[in-house]
Parts: structure tokens; C-alpha cells; sequence
């Protein structure tokens, strides 16, 4: 009894205020966090990790890594969390129960901040493997600003919870980050207009690098999309840098995405023409529009259609089926050629603009003579 009664009398002693008993309660319930941590890294390292990798996708395996640290963290923090509400330490002279339970609210944080910090990366994962797939850079570079904008504004939200939790007004501070956000914003206004541009250039895909474009009196091949501008080189081989703010207001006309390139022509023939040669020559251009290889059968129109001031006019409408400009122009020559041809084997001449002067004279003595006529 005497040995029980010493026992008793050793484990109420206390040590600034709190007793003998909880204390070693405290650091067993710590030990055992501790213990627990290493017990749940041996297991993610031994075995689940292994498991993941016996499975076809890659994103478990991304996913393990990410909360591995952060899980053995928070077990920590649930130990800490037990052993100040077993300790029950004292509030004065200082708060030191206060102290504690702001310190375990400053690890539960951080580690909440910590995983939301490692989660962005399975956001940029996904993101990278959606720009890869598309042909534009500028995503490829919008990827890691992303990833950079959404860390910076967790680490500024887990700052805001700590200074908050640490019993901190934070309303003062969101004040004056206002007028100074506003004082940046306001300074950086045509960088954030661009950076703005950037990303609906990227959500719209009006184009992408390397297609032949027209916005307002320029026009180019699109050689680089940024945050800031685009670059478009134009045929005379200048390099026009176009804000992306100011594109984005603009009606663009994207040339390389035409599914097929027209092709207009107006063919004046002399008017000595009879209307069976122009019958024969209407036939004649219809039937080679269905036999040139180059031209789409799906839609065209060949109609005498004008009594033009010096020419009958035929009028031909096709499309090309290619829209590179080097084989539409080739095209557009050849059937050109292949019409002088067909006009020239039934006798047409092609027209050139003249003018007949009629000269009457007034003279009554030469009345009865027949008007004279100078064609120029």
C-alpha cells in the first residue's frame, strides 16, 4: 500500500500546473501519432504504392505521391490536437492553453494549404496533356501561369486563415489590399486587357499559329500568339505585333479555314458572236469545269449573263479543291488557259474594250450620203 500510495503521490505531482499523469498520457497519445506516421509511410511506400502501379491508369499513382506527405502530416497534427486537450494547461498567469490550440490550428492549416498546393498539380497535369493535344503555343504557356495563379492564391487564403485563427481582425487588411489591388490593377490595366485577350484568343480559337488571317487592313500569316500580342507576318515579309487586347475587339477573318477557295471570272467574247456560238461556248466551259481535276463538282455556274459596254459576258463561278494559294492560283491559270483554248476551236474571239464614234453630218447637201464611222 505504501508503494501504491508513493506511485499515487508521484503521478499528481505537477509541473506548471498541470499533472505528472497527463503529461505522460500527452506524449504517449504523441508517441503514438509518431509511431502511427511512420507505420502509414511504410504502408504508401511497401504496399500502396505498389499497388497503384499495378494499374493501367497513371493518375493514381500522381494522386498517392500528392497526399502521401500531407496525410502523414495530418496524423501529426491530430496527436498534437489530443495532447492539448488531454494537458489542459493552465490560462494564467500566461494562456498557455491558447497558445497551444493556436499552434495545432497553425499545423491543421498549413497542412490544408499544403495539400490544395500539391492538388494544382493534378489541375496542370490534365491541362498539359489538353494543350499538347492542340496545335497552339500560347496554351502550352498559359499551362504554368495557371498553375502559378491558383498556388499564389492558396498560400494567400492560407495566410488570411492563420492571421484570422490567430484571433486577428482581418477586415483592415482585406481594406488596404483593395486599394492596393485597385492602384495595380489600375497601373497594369492594358497588361491585364492582354493577358484577358490572351485567354479568349485561347477559349475561342478564332486561329491558331500558322494560318493566313485578316483583321482590319492586316494581313498575314499568324507566326506567334503571346500573353501580351500577337505577331502576324504579312506577304511583304514586315512582322506586325498586334496587342491582344486590340485583336481580341476585332472582326477577323480566318482565310486557312475556308473549306474551298472561289474562283469568279467574267469572259466577254465579241459581239459578233451568234447565239448558237454562244450556246456552244457555254457548253463548252461547263464541260470543262467537270473534267478539270482541280475544280469541286459539287457546285459551279456558267451563264451568259451581260450585254457588257464593248462584250458579251459569260460569267463562271466555281470553287478550287484546294485552298493553299500557290495550287488555287495554278488552277485558277490552268482554266483560264483551257477556256482560250475552248473559245479559240469554235472561232470566238475574246473582247477588248473599244468604242464606236457615230458621225452624222448635217450639211443637207450630203444628207443622202451614209453616215461615216471611225472605230477606235
Amino acid at each position: 500500500m505504501e508503494k501504491f500510495s508513493y506511485f499515487q503521490q508521484l503521478i499528481d505531482q505537477t509541473v506548471i500546473g498541470i499533472s505528472l499523469s497527463r503529461l505522460i498520457i500527452a506524449f504517449a497519445v504523441l508517441f503514438v501519432a509518431l509511431l502511427l506516421k511512420r507505420v502509414l509511410a511504410h504502408l504508401f511506400t511497401k504496399s500502396i504504392f505498389k499497388a497503384a502501379q499495378k494499374t493501367s491508369s497513371q493518375m493514381d499513382n500522381f494522386l498517392l505521391k500528392i497526399l502521401n506527405k500531407p496525410a502523414e502530416l495530418l496524423i501529426v497534427v491530430i496527436g498534437c490536437y489530443l495532447g492539448v486537450e488531454i494537458l489542459q494547461l493552465p490560462t494564467q498567469p500566461t494562456n498557455l492553453d491558447r497558445m497551444a490550440r493556436h499552434g495545432v490550428q497553425i499545423l491543421l492549416t498549413f497542412n490544408l494549404a499544403w495539400l490544395c498546393y500539391n492538388l494544382v498539380a493534378i489541375i496542370e497535369q490534365w491541362l498539359g496533356h489538353w494543350a499538347k493535344v492542340t496545335e497552339s503555343t500560347l496554351d502550352d504557356h498559359l499551362v504554368p501561369f495557371i498553375r502559378k495563379t491558383i498556388r499564389v492564391f492558396i498560400v494567400f487564403l492560407a495566410v488570411l486563415m492563420l492571421v484570422q485563427n490567430l484571433g486577428y481582425s482581418i477586415s483592415g487588411l482585406l481594406a488596404s489590399l483593395g486599394l492596393g489591388g485597385l492602384a495595380i490593377a489600375l497601373a497594369a490595366k492594358d497588361t491585364l486587357s492582354n493577358i484577358f485577350g490572351s485567354i479568349m484568343i485561347l477559349l475561342d480559337r478564332p486561329f491558331t499559329i500558322g494560318d493566313w488571317v485578316k483583321a482590319g487592313d492586316m494581313e498575314g500569316t499568324v507566326e506567334e500568339i503571346g500573353f501580351r500580342s500577337t505577331r502576324i507576318r504579312t506577304f511583304s515579309e514586315t512582322l506586325i505585333t498586334v496587342p491582344n487586347s486590340v485583336l481580341m475587339n476585332m472582326s477577323i477573318d480566318n482565310i486557312s479555314q475556308m473549306p474551298k477557295r472561289r474562283i469568279k471570272l467574267t469572259i466577254g467574247v465579241t459581239y459578233a458572236t451568234t447565239p448558237a456560238l454562244m450556246r456552244q461556248a457555254v457548253a463548252g466551259i461547263r464541260q470543262l469545269l467537270r473534267e478539270h481535276p482541280a475544280i469541286q463538282q459539287d457546285f459551279s455556274l456558267v451563264n451568259f449573263t451581260e450585254f457588257g459596254a464593248s462584250s458579251l459576258d459569260i460569267m463562271v463561278y466555281c470553287f478550287t479543291t484546294s485552298t493553299i494559294w500557290g495550287e488555287y492560283l495554278d488552277a485558277r491559270e490552268d482554266l483560264c488557259l483551257k477556256i482560250m483554248e475552248s473559245l479559240e476551236k469554235i472561232g470566238l474571239e475574246i473582247a477588248f474594250p473599244s468604242q464606236t464614234l457615230y458621225m452624222h453630218n448635217m450639211d443637207l447637201a450630203n444628207q443622202q450620203q451614209p453616215a461615216n464611222s471611225l472605230v477606235s
